[in-house]
């Protein structure tokens, strides 16, 4: 029964490639379809029930009232405030569609299109669950990083394309954040590929079969590149406290300023989106992808489980961004170059020195203080030239 229930998405496609009436030449085009069509209908269903629990997150956060009343018209019935996506969606469908008169109107209307496409194209290497993954690449997770990073041309054509020196401001923020954040979280994924000898996700799924112990964040290079991994996923998503590229109080929107209506929600799916596939991605290389943690949970579905662990992925997102102040700009190119760049490169060292030293508590103690000696170092540099003044409350009388 468990096994069925696990792959029972499999097994529906399989019974529906099975009719008779289907042409044989057809069958690739229609199971290519198939896989296409659910994963763009589950991260989108996801999509729209995120965005209700990040409104209702931060209102707790805030202390304040969330997204619960809109419900189904001429009746009583509130739906909690989950009938909040489909007004958005509605709304996003009928809103006019302001163009500025010297945009580059073709460029401008091909911006948001090419910033969805690339971040949907992610998903095919992700194992969504056992035997469900839509292609098993040998180098799938270059091709996530390949294509995922035609999202930094799309900022570029939406600022430039704009005709507005906001937006374009916006764009070359988002550029430059993107493109150095980008570089440490490249790296940290190479200790991963370093250990399971290959850059196939289903494999350095299956390396970390079975329990808790076998998930790569525990160990001390593991854990490492997961916190760098989802710190520079959260900048390349431009995720608070890293969304100076759309800093509302200092360039209005950034770099979809002059962008409305659906295009406007394009780009608001595609930036949901390419968090859903850096969580994604996150589960697949440290936390044991689809596998249960315990053996005894093995009788829950894998996509479960894979789903799960992408949107605990996205709910720590919504807690960082309720949490922690923006930062300024020389603090977040600083934070790149001077710390997590070094100590991405370090780790690499401590990945190797944990698979040559091989069994024992030796590459245990050995590759801890390889992490955490240069992490208290470069905190500690970081923050030497940093003045910390008392904090002052002052309320109105």
């Amino acid at each position: 029964m468990a096994n069925s229930l696990d792959q029972v998405f499999v097994s529906l496609k399989q019974w529906i490639l099975g009719w008779p009436f289907w042409p044989d030449e057809l069958k690739p085009f229609l199971s290519a379809l198939m896989v296409v069509a659910a994963l763009l209908l589950v991260f989108a269903t996801l999509f729209a029930i995120t965005t209700v629990f990040e409104r209702k997150g931060l209102a707790r956060i805030q202390n304040r009232y969330g997204p619960n009343r809109v419900g189904i018209p001429f009746t009583k019935i509130s739906l909690f405030g989950f009938g909040q996506p489909i007004a958005d969606g509605i709304k996003a469908l009928i809103k006019e569609d302001f163009v500025p008169l010297a945009a580059d109107k073709v460029v401008h209307f091909l911006a948001p299109l090419t910033m969805l496409v690339p971040i949907s194209l992610t998903f095919a290497v992700l194992p969504v669950g056992r035997n469900m993954v839509a292609t098993d690449m040998d180098a799938g997770l270059l091709f996530f990083f390949a294509v995922g990073a035609g999202a930094e041309l799309a900022v570029f054509m939406a600022g430039w394309s704009s005709r507005n020196k906001y937006s374009l401001f916006g764009a070359m923020r988002a550029i430059a954040q993107m493109i150095s954040y980008e570089i440490p979280l490249i790296l940290s994924t190479v200790t991963v590929v370093m250990i399971v000898g290959s850059l196939s996700p289903v494999k350095i799924v299956e390396a970390q079969a079975g329990w808790l112990p076998n998930w790569f964040v525990f160990t001390p290079w593991g854990l490492a590149g997961f916190l760098i991994f989802i710190t520079a996923a959260t900048a390349e998503s431009n995720r608070s406290p890293f969304d100076l590229p759309e800093s509302e109080s200092e360039i209005v929107a950034g770099y979809f300023l002059e962008y409305s209506g659906f295009k406007f929600a394009i780009f608001f799916m595609a930036e949901y989106f390419g968090m859903f596939a850096a969580g994604g991605m996150a589960a697949t290389l440290f936390l044991g992808g689809w596998h249960a943690p315990f053996s005894w949970l093995a009788w829950i579905p894998s996509w479960v489980w894979f789903f799960s662990k992408t949107m605990g992925f996205i709910f720590f997102l919504i807690w960082i961004r309720g949490t922690l102040p923006r930062l300024r700009q020389d603090q977040l190119m600083n934070f790149a170059w001077k710390f997590m760049l070094p100590m991405a490169l370090i780790n690499l060292v401590a990945a190797a020195m944990w698979h040559y030293i091989g069994e024992g508590w030796a590459r245990w103690i050995v590759c801890g203080t390889i992490v955490v000696g240069p992490y208290l170092l470069f905190g500690k540099a970081l923050q030497s030239k940093t003045k910390f003044a008392r904090r002052t409350y002052r309320f109105a009388e």
